[in-house]
């Protein structure tokens, strides 16, 4: 592992947030210099500075937690002075006692770390200045209603974009799991490709459990955001399709564990393979226009190009439900009727999941 990885995101911060972070300390600094003379407004300054989050949510908890963790380090630091005086070693004890009290408030690892750092710089720098302390409580409150209410004014992000292309991807996966199943019983597979079939399968769960944080991300996202009530019926949309997904995850993953496992080039000369291979791609077919619908729905697909909301394009035959007719099955021919069976019952509900019955 190179040590950049270390220090180094996979990608950049968006960059209205970067200047919206930028505004906020900016602010913060130049309201407290006027509010707050003589002193140079450093809570102000990271306050701000550390409240402007990816969501409005985000932002209003991380100011809580950073205003209550001065507000109980800079009590402490009151305390610890006046029983036991100026004395140099009042530092260090400060913070001790500082650390001790955020573990007995169950204090989260933000407020925790502010609590003996506020003690410190209290005891430490404002030793002999007047008022300091109560000073430094006003100025870390300014600064983060300030890195709020930036975050809320400017652009209120939304993390919309990465839910919908997690829910996606997963769709698409999904149907390309059936058509590789499809396929697997229209041509003969070797060992080394039937292992690779379920190996690939096998993602889907890593890539659910993708989808399903990011919707949760999303969804936080609107949580006190002013531009929920024009974006809510995206999220929504996207819960509601993963919602549908999860069973077809369990179902694509047994068929294709079952089919791995009881495969036989003999397999293919069943008369009811060939159908049930036809129905897979249908299914495969109808799940991704699912997803199209989905999207459409949501009225995403009104916003994309040059197209006004509401204009959509006339269907193509590729965007039709795929049809389908009654498979007709007789007695197998082999020792294949447990396989042909279970597949047969899976693709009933994979099609239940599909057309929503």
């Amino acid at each position: 592992m190179r040590l950049t990885t270390t220090v180094r995101s996979a990608r950049r911060v968006p960059i209205i947030q970067v200047v919206k972070v930028a505004i906020a300390t900016v602010a913060a600094w130049l309201i407290c210099l006027v509010l707050l003379p003589g002193q140079l407004p450093i809570f102000a300054t990271i306050a701000a500075l550390l409240v402007v989050q990816p969501s409005v949510n985000q932002s209003f908890g991380k100011a809580v937690e950073r205003s209550l963790g001065v507000i109980v380090g800079v009590l402490v630091a009151y305390g610890v002075g006046l029983v036991f005086g100026q004395q140099s070693w009042i530092v260090l004890a400060a913070i001790v006692v500082a650390i001790f009290v955020g573990w007995a408030l169950k204090l989260t690892p933000g407020s925790a770390n502010q609590v003996p750092i506020s003690a410190m710089l209290v005891l430490s720098i404002g030793a002999a200045t007047p008022n300091y302390a109560f000073d430094r409580i006003i100025e870390t409150v300014i600064g983060a209603l300030i890195g709020v209410i930036v975050n809320v004014a400017i652009v209120p992000p939304v993390l919309l974009a990465p839910a919908h292309q997690a829910v996606t991807r997963l769709a698409d996966e999904i149907a390309a799991t059936l058509d590789r199943l499809a396929e697997t019983l229209s041509t003969p597979r070797t060992n080394a490709q039937l292992e690779e079939m379920l190996l690939t399968a096998r993602l889907l769960r890593p890539m659910q459990a993708k989808a399903d944080a990011a919707l949760t991300q999303g969804e936080e996202s609107l949580r006190l955001n002013p531009r929920r009530s024009r974006v809510r019926d995206l999220i929504e949309a996207d819960r509601a399709l993963f919602v549908r997904l999860g069973p077809l995850v369990t179902r694509a993953l047994g068929m294709t564990r079952a089919l791995h496992d009881h495969y036989d080039v003999s397999l293919l000369d069943e008369p009811a393979v060939g159908g049930i291979a036809s129905e897979l791609g249908r299914a495969a077919h109808d799940l991704r226009l699912l997803a199209k619908e989905t999207e459409r729905a949501a009225g995403r697909s009104g916003r994309r190009g040059d197209a006004r909301e509401g204009d959509e394009p006339p269907a193509t035959t590729a965007e039709l439900p795929a049809l389908t007719a009654p498979l007709s099955i007789g007695p197998p021919r082999s020792t294949h009727w447990i396989l042909i069976g279970s597949l047969m019952e899976d693709l009933r509900r994979v099609r239940e999941e599909i057309v929503g019955d």
